[in-house]
């Protein structure tokens, strides 16, 4: 079994190795989709969260290829990778590539998106809250009326995930009467032209009486509001998404998305560095700070986790993600009428 030769180090809180000792230390990266704005912000936090270490990053973009990430981790890991971070595009696909690290001695953080397998670290926002959020936002503005669901990738945990936590909170309005679901789709990739095609097929199947859309993340949110524009309803219909990327929160400023659940990945990814770290250093899952077991997949199958807690962003808190220093006021202003936002005057 390979494992970094770290035996005598120092540890900070969370196990972090001395410098002397992690430039021994590879850090494999496999990403499912590096396409996404997200993950770009996430991978120079874990660099950073590496930096400080003195690990090594190494990296492979599975391009939305389940196959292919399989053959990514096996190359990461015959590269000479310590450590795996793995950002699975389809979480049942991925487990014979963990079980291959697993019987390496190579520790796997499995991150953002949950791989059901007991040898793994989950780290990433609590999912279903963020549903619960995306829910409440929109049905506060729209308590009743015909409901769409744009869901994620089928093969992600993470989009069943949140529509729980949609699901949870819509419950009790839709038991009344009051909200109708009149169309759900999951959308392959998580891709905005996939989205943007099933916000198309709701709208004819519906003759466009559609008042409101969950949605759950911004990319797939552009596509929504694509499909809305082209029928004059785009700022009429309240969108949800999530994951602060820029171009959505220039569309709460304009009035045509109604909220984004804003999960700092700069935390998240820091957090997966650091843990890098501290996993090739010897130090036991559950002795990580803020671990907790979790149990919420489909198997059921209890594993190692960190869930951290996102913002809600509407037009009413602009300001803390921008004194968070995640966007400009200019980004988010831009081509904004100042009347009808406030915060841009």
């Amino acid at each position: 079994m390979r494992k970094a030769l770290l035996t005598c180090v120092a540890l900070t809180a969370i196990g972090l190795p001395s410098l002397a000792m992690a430039k021994d230390v590879v850090v494999g990266v496999s990403w499912s989709n590096f396409q996404e704005e997200r993950w770009k912000t996430d991978e120079a936090a874990i660099k950073a969260g590496l930096a400080e270490t003195g690990a090594k990053y190494i990296s492979a973009d599975a391009q939305a290829s389940p196959t292919k990430q399989l053959a990514d981790v096996e190359s990461l890991i015959s590269k000479g990778a310590n450590v795996l971070i793995i950002l699975a595009m389809d979480s049942e696909a991925i487990l014979p590539a963990v079980k291959k690290a697993n019987d390496e001695g190579i520790p796997v953080i499995a991150y953002d998106r949950l791989i059901e397998s007991p040898n793994v670290l989950y780290l990433t926002f609590d999912n279903v809250g963020v549903g619960r959020m995306m829910a409440k936002a929109v049905e506060a503005v729209k308590p009743a009326g015909n409901y769409a669901f744009i869901k994620g990738d089928k093969g992600d945990p993470n989009a069943d995930f949140l529509f729980s936590g949609i699901t949870e909170v819509l419950k009790p309005a839709m038991d009344a009467g009051k909200i109708k679901n009149v169309g759900e789709s999951y959308s392959d990739g998580w891709k905005p032209d996939n989205a943007q095609k099933n916000m198309e097929q709701i709208l004819t199947k519906n003759d466009n009486k559609v008042d409101a859309v969950v949605c759950e993340n911004d990319g797939m949110a552009g596509g929504v509001v694509a499909a809305l524009t082209a029928q004059g309803l785009a700022g009429v219909v309240p969108v949800s998404g999530q994951d602060g990327d820029h171009a959505a929160i220039n569309r709460i400023a304009l009035g045509t998305q109604t909220v984004s659940i804003w999960k700092d990945s700069r935390d998240l990814g820091k957090l997966a560095g650091e843990s890098a770290a501290a996993l090739a250093a010897g130090k036991k899952m559950t002795a990580l700070p803020n671990v907790k077991p979790f149990s919420g997949g489909a198997k059921h199958i209890t594993v190692n986790s960190v869930l951290l807690t996102p913002l809600a962003v509407t037009k009413a808190n602009l300001n803390a993600i921008v004194d968070k220093g995640w966007i400009t006021k200019a980004e988010v202003c831009a081509g904004v009428d100042p009347a009808k936002t406030p915060y841009c005057k």
